[in-house]
């Protein structure tokens, strides 16, 4: 420490310190980690289902409540209406599910649920927040668990389908994606389960009646009653279980004021916790709880630390005063092993959800909220914001990031002043500046990088997100049929790629089908765009934007139930949620490393109808999907919404924009694709040959033909 600024010194001492301290702390939740597979579901368990709502729009709530009536276990659908409005009980009424509202708000979430558990009756209750649509076989993946009668509760990860949200980072060329929240869903809560210490997070979780009635149900002392009834259900003696699969899929914030709203919320539940319940010290909690919960309510803290290294550099650099008393190569010798050990840790512990380069991004994101936040420990219970589930039209971000954009001004205008104060006087050791001018240009460098990410957040958004899900369907045109693919889809709208004639253009109303795992759905759509593309310097349209009339709404239900909860974005472009530690990394470089198939960047899905009889006729065919390159490779792998064998030859015609082309394949084991629509497989194909005149097909010779080879894994 130094004598010449004692409490400039004490205050970057404290941080280390702390920051030494919750680095063990994570060490210890991340160590070990659980590994679960769901227990066989028992029969005759009775189940309720609530989806508690305040405020949210009736489309939105319509996808849940949708997809938790078709989950597979026999269940009864409560919604829970705490806004008291009648177009939600209107809603209830048409989808056949429970309607309950209150008079009044007391204890807002928590009260909504306990006065649901004094109308209901089953055994176990499962919670999912208004925009949280359950897999369809979320039931039936956690009720086994509760066979052992000292289960209180079984969460699962809270994830998301919205991957352009602003805590999604995803890298479509190279399909990778990485999420703010994934460290912690899929790494931190198997390491608190390995010490009986995951906790329930308010949503995506199924919950024992009799655990809640021994604790007097949901917690309602605080904003955070996932966090407090967990305390209360573990302190009773009560087990957790934390079920690491995705089951359940919602929206996450959409930009930077929803996401910094959630997190000071989360904060300041988390700090009434911390004056309410006494962690440290009740030997109800074994001590690696109490040592988990406390590190998950110190998180909050962080925003003090960072903010304390964000100023730090230009404080030296103006005042010219140094917090440490060490020579260069003393100073070297300790900070470059001790800080490059601390990130290959972490990234190993984090086991390729760690990040650091997005993590410490989203740190300057969110310090002077989680500072905020912690204020409530000491100023009582602030404001409560319910945060908001709509993917609202975003505003300046310019008051809301004025702590942000202070530390890069300050940082920014520290180093010409350090150099010119250098220069004039040597006011401070030459490598102390160089050191100094290095940590703050890492400040600055941190803070564009955010501040770019959240002005490309702030653009207009589509009052639907839009799935990269493709589909096989069909225009009826008079009296005849054009097949092509629709992808880019919501309930509002599509893109639809097909041999379109002249005749359809923008403005144009078009009829169809569209293929689904159950069944043909009609629709009727406007052409709203056309998308342009050009190839020997030739301009055509390759796509059109339509805009979608529902004149039913069983069949935009129908939609709807295909694409809300479930994951089908993620299995059909193989996106990739892991970064490659440091470890896997080398491994990767000194190694032949073969990795899944996955959906190349110049590969699009076409629609494919496979040929199931020696004929051809419409009854013949069984629409899926296959994609294929702008060079003609032979496809790779194919979808299907019946099953097909392993090594079975496939027959089928493929739908592009220039006709049609024949195919015999050779597919691979498949993998069955969770939906509630129906079912859907993936296999890879073994062996193709495309015949480009169809005529032909029925009478394939594959030994005249050329042979593709399409492995079903591919080198790194």
């Amino acid at each position: 420490m130094s004598a010449d600024a004692p409490i400039f010194s004490a205050i970057i001492y404290g941080a280390e310190i702390y920051g030494f301290l919750t680095a063990l702390l994570h060490l210890m939740m991340t160590w070990r980690l659980t590994i679960r597979e769901s227990p066989p579901c028992p029969q005759g368990m009775s189940v309720d289902v609530f989806i508690p709502t305040y405020n949210e729009p009736v489309d939105l709530v319509r996808k849940t409540l949708l997809a938790a009536k078709h989950m597979d276990y026999p269940h009864e659908t409560w919604l829970l209406d705490d806004g008291n409005r009648q177009e939600m009980k209107a809603l209830a009424d048409r989808l056949g599910v429970r309607y309950l509202a209150r008079t009044n708000n007391v204890h807002a979430k928590a009260g909504n649920l306990n006065n649901a558990m004094t109308h209901s009756k089953g055994d176990f209750i499962a919670i999912f927040d208004a925009d949280h649509a359950p897999q369809k076989n979320f039931l039936t993946k956690t009720l086994g668990y509760f066979e052992d009668e000292a289960v209180a509760f079984v969460q699962t990860p809270q994830d998301f389908f919205n991957l352009d949200s602003y805590q999604h980072r995803w890298q479509k060329k190279k399909n990778m994606l990485w999420t703010e929240q994934s460290l912690f869903f899929k790494v931190i809560q198997r390491g608190k389960d390995y010490w009986n210490a995951a906790f329930f997070c308010g949503s995506c979780a199924v919950v024992r009646r009799y655990a809640l009635d021994i604790v007097d149900g949901f917690a309602t002392e605080t904003v955070t009653e996932d966090l407090h009834t967990s305390i209360k259900l573990h302190k009773s003696g009560f087990h957790s279980v934390y079920h690491a699969e995705s089951l359940a899929y919602g929206i996450a914030p959409a930009n930077v004021a929803p996401f910094l709203k959630q997190r000071v919320r989360w904060g300041q539940g988390a700090m009434q916790v911390l004056k309410i319940e006494n962690l440290l010290f009740d030997n109800r909690l074994t001590i690696a709880q109490r040592l988990n919960y406390l590190a998950s309510i110190m998180t909050y803290f962080d925003g003090w630390q960072k903010g304390i290294f964000y100023i730090s550099p230009a404080i030296v650099l103006l005042a010219g005063i140094m917090p440490i008393n060490a020579g260069p190569v003393d100073f070297l010798t300790h900070f470059l092993p001790y800080y490059i050990l601390s990130f290959i840790v972490f990234e190993e512990v984090g086991r390729g959800y760690g990040g650091t380069l997005y993590i410490e991004q989203y740190n300057f994101a969110r310090f002077a909220a989680f500072a905020w936040a912690t204020l409530g420990l000491f100023f009582g219970k602030l404001r409560f914001d319910v945060t908001s589930k709509v993917r609202e039209q975003p505003t300046s971000t310019d008051s809301m990031f004025l702590p942000q954009l202070a530390v890069l001004l300050l940082n920014t205008g520290a180093v010409p002043f350090g150099i010119m104060m250098f220069v004039d006087s040597h006011y401070l050791p030459p490598e102390a500046v160089a050191f100094n001018i290095f940590w703050a240009a890492l400040n600055c460098t941190l803070a564009l990088m955010m501040l770019s990410f959240t002005r490309k957040t702030q653009v207009f958004l589509r009052e639907e997100y839009r799935f990269p899900i493709p589909l096989p369907m069909v225009i009826r045109e008079g009296n005849g049929r054009i097949h092509g693919t629709i992808d880019n889809i919501s309930i509002s709208g599509c893109c639809i790629y097909a041999p379109l004639p002249y005749s359809i253009r923008k403005s144009r109303l078009i009829k169809g089908d569209i293929y689904l795992p159950s069944g043909p759905l009609p629709f009727k759509a406007r052409i709203m765009s056309e998308i342009k593309g050009q190839a020997d310097n030739l301009e055509f349209v390759k796509a059109v934007g339509c805009s979608f009339i529902w004149d039913d709404v069983e069949h935009r239900d129908a939609l709807e139930l295909f694409l809300y909860g479930t994951d089908l974005q993620g299995k059909l472009l193989a996106i990739d949620e892991s970064i490659a530690t440091p470890s896997q990394w080398l491994k990767r470089r000194i190694s032949s490393i073969v990795r899944p198939l996955q959906i190349q960047p110049d590969e699009r899905w076409a629609t494919c109808a496979i040929v199931h009889e020696d004929t051809f006729t419409p009854q013949s065919l069984r629409f899926g999907l296959t994609p294929l390159t702008s060079d003609g490779t032979a496809p790779r792998q194919i979808v299907s919404f019946q099953p097909l064998s392993n090594r079975e030859d496939v027959r089928g015609l493929i739908f592009t924009r220039m006709g049609q082309i024949g195919m015999l394949a050779k597919v691979g084991h498949g993998e069955y694709l969770e939906n509630s629509a129906g079912p859907i497989y993936l296999y890879p194909i073994l062996e193709c040959t495309l015949l480009p005149d169809v005529k032909e097909l029925s009478m394939l010779d594959s030994r005249k033909e050329k042979q593709y080879e399409s492995p079903a894994l591919i080198p790194a």
